[in-house]
C-alpha cells in the first residue's frame, strides 16, 4: 500500500471535530465504492469506522485492517459472530442474530452521522448503555 500522511479519518475528524457536507458527500461516496468492491467480492468487512480508514496525500480514502473481514460470503451467508466496535456495531450484531453484508451499509450510515454531527448517533458513557441506545434507536445529540 502507498503512504498514506494524512493518517486516518479518526484523527482528521478530531482535528476537525465535524466534515462539511461537500467533504462528507466525497467520503461517503468512496467508501461506498469500496463496501460494494468488497461484496461483489464476497467480502464483508464487519468493522467499518474512522480508524480504519485512511487518507493518502491527494485526499482519497483506503480501507484497512481487514482482521474482521469474513471472505466467501454469499447473499444468503448469515454469520452470528459479535464482533467489532460497539459505536459503530449494527444492531443485528448486538442481537447475534444471523447477519450479512447489510451489516457493513448500517456501519456506513452511523460514519456519515459521525462525519456531519462529530460523533456516532448511538454514543453512551457505558458499553450497556451504547448497546440500548442502538437497540433502541435512542440518539445521542450533542
Amino acid at each position: 500500500m502507498e503512504m498514506c500522511p494524512c493518517g486516518n479519518l479518526k484523527k482528521c475528524l478530531d482535528n476537525d471535530k465535524k466534515f462539511s457536507e461537500k467533504v462528507t458527500r466525497a467520503y461517503i461516496a468512496e467508501i461506498l465504492v469500496a463496501l460494494e468492491y468488497l461484496h461483489d467480492k464476497n467480502v464483508l468487512y464487519r468493522d467499518l469506522k474512522p480508524d480504519n480508514i485512511l487518507v493518502d496525500g491527494t485526499g482519497h480514502l483506503k480501507l484497512t485492517d481487514f482482521g474482521l473481514s469474513k471472505t466467501n460470503v454469499g447473499e444468503s451467508y448469515a454469520s452470528k459472530t459479535f464482533c467489532g466496535t460497539p459505536a459503530y456495531m449494527a444492531p443485528d450484531v448486538i442481537k447475534e442474530i444471523p447477519y450479512g453484508k447489510p451489516v457493513d451499509w448500517y456501519c456506513l450510515g452511523v460514519l456519515l452521522y459521525e462525519f456531519l454531527h462529530s460523533q456516532p448517533p448511538y454514543i453512551a458513557d457505558t458499553a450497556e448503555k451504547m448497546r440500548d441506545n442502538i437497540l433502541h434507536g435512542n440518539l445521542q445529540v450533542n
